[in-house]
């Protein structure tokens, strides 16, 4: 039991992982999670209202089982096979975030300024995530994919769509951690 407690090293998790795109690989599918949407609006009959939605879901009912496991396994890992319920941090991180006025930084995985019901209710926290969840929804569907399947599926099978998605979201990532965030807090 000890070894499953522990963060696995990289030559043991990178192989693990290798395994996995090689069954998605091997099976026909693709790794990630951001078409899953898709498929529940078609399962609720979106297709009455929109042609894209005009598919046969149960192509993709396997997409649901894999997420479902992703949920359940996160949340067997997080409360049952964690050590720690501290996040590890770099100092100048906590820091950072800290001169932000961000607070409890490393003790919970979202911060409570942006997605407690106190802040999701103000004008400030329901536009970041407003705005943020259009920025997502549109950015996936328009990459063709969300970071995990252009990240591990498309860069591992030498998509070049994947490297010129994966050089946005993290030129994007450094705007937004750069420049936005402080001009936001």
């Amino acid at each position: 039991m000890e070894i499953i407690l522990q963060p696995w090293p990289w030559y043991v998790s990178g192989p693990l992982i290798a395994l996995i795109l090689f069954l998605f690989f091997y099976f026909g599918k693709n790794f990630g999670v951001s078409t899953n949407l898709e498929t529940m609006c078609t399962m609720a009959g979106a297709g009455k209202v929109s042609d894209y939605f005009k598919k046969d879901w149960k192509e993709r009912d396997w997409a649901l089982f894999f997420l479902v496991g992703l949920i359940i396994g996160g949340f067997i890992a997080a409360n049952f096979l964690s050590t720690s319920s501290e996040i590890l941090l770099s100092p100048e991180t906590v820091q950072n975030l800290g001169e932000l006025g961000f607070k409890n930084i490393g003790k919970t995985y979202v911060p409570e300024e942006i997605f407690s019901i106190e802040n999701m209710l103000t004008i400030k926290g329901f536009a970041i995530l407003l705005v943020a969840g259009i920025f997502i929804g549109f950015g996936t569907r328009y990459a063709g994919g969300c970071t995990s399947g252009h990240a591990i599926t498309g860069l591992s099978s030498l998509q070049f769509p994947s490297l010129l998605a994966v050089i946005g979201f993290f030129v994007g990532g450094l705007i937004m951690t750069w420049f936005l965030l402080p001009l936001i807090f």
